[in-house]
């Protein structure tokens, strides 16, 4: 009897001592988005979660919350329990520009969430509808000096990569134009084809289908060479725009505090998905291109420079939240 009270107090110890990750996860997981569905966060991450649910063994269930250019589900995120079982997909958006244009946000990014991996890198595509007599950037840039004030834009809201990215357009372009801000790509692509608005600074995956179905006019993309995933479509600076260069990504994070084995789990299965050949298919057939990070430490490095590049951006700009 001796014998077995021993061996049971040292099998609670070593279930004790287990490691976190040897019991994580045991209930879903869930990936908040900062945009309504069928814009480029939803489409990353609803390709990115069926496999990598499958391999944790635990369903990924996409939970869409937008608005305030993704600030909502990023402030949902930082204030989550910090065990691995609330995660965000997140952009320079909410990591970087709406730190830079709004004092007032409820969370730090730095302080308040710890990095997993980026997950995609994409340009993004200026659209326009139809209706509008132009077919190339230059002949945009003419028509929107001729009525200055008169072309309304769209993104997925105040603060958006997108709305940066038009912002530094009408600032190198020297031109005017209304910014019309919703809560995510879908519904500003909604807009633009409903002829709402006239054109978008759009992501690949919410935009490229009706650009090759004819249905938008796409001028460029906005990196400074043209982009392989986004065959057809010339770089600003082929377009007849220098000077302009603008590069969109995603990566996945969780609330600081998690702990590390946890998040060590979740970038290595998240990679091994990222190196799956029909995850870089059907992502490649949206514009975007599977960028998965070295280790979580990694994209911490890159955090840190990348920010620098938006909040200067933001400052020669002069983006603010309208």
């Amino acid at each position: 009897m001796r014998a077995v009270g021993v061996l049971l107090v040292l099998l609670a110890l070593g279930a004790a001592s287990a490691p976190a990750d040897a019991q994580y996860p045991n209930k879903p997981v869930r990936l908040v988005v900062g945009f309504a569905p069928g814009g480029a966060a939803d489409a990353v991450s609803r390709a990115i979660g069926d496999p990598l649910g499958r391999l944790l063994g635990q369903s990924i269930i996409i939970d869409n919350r937008p608005g305030n250019g993704s600030s909502l589900a990023a402030e949902l995120v930082a204030k989550a329990p910090a065990d691995g079982y609330t995660m965000l997909i997140a952009s320079p958006s909410s990591q970087s520009v709406n730190p830079a244009i709004n004092k007032n946000l409820g969370y730090v990014p730095e302080r308040d969430f710890a990095p997993v991996t980026k997950v995609t890198s994409s340009p993004l595509v200026v659209a326009v509808h139809p209706s509008l007599p132009v077919k190339t950037i230059p002949e945009l840039i003419a028509f929107a000096k001729k009525q200055p004030g008169k072309l309304n834009y769209g993104s997925s809201g105040n603060g958006s990569a997108p709305h940066l990215g038009a912002v530094l357009f009408s600032r190198v372009a020297g031109v005017e134009m209304v910014h019309v801000p919703y809560k995510g790509g879908g519904p500003a692509v909604q807009a633009l084809l409903g002829g709402d608005i006239q054109l978008s600074f759009a992501t690949p995956p919410s935009v490229l289908p009706l650009v090759q179905a004819g249905r938008l006019r796409g001028l460029a993309v906005t990196t400074r060479t043209a982009s392989p995933s986004v065959p057809g479509l010339p770089g600003m600076e082929e377009a007849g725009l220098p000077g302009y260069d603008l590069t969109f990504w995603y990566g996945f994070f969780v609330p600081a505090g998690t702990p590390p084995e946890v998040i060590r789990k979740l970038f290595t299965t998240t990679t091994q998905v990222l190196q799956r050949q029909d995850v870089k298919q059907l992502l490649a057939r949206e514009g975007t291109d599977v960028v998965g990070s070295k280790s979580p430490e990694e994209f911490g490095s890159f955090l840190k420079e990348d920010a620098k590049l938006w909040q200067q951006l933001v400052r020669d700009t002069g983006a603010k939240v309208d």
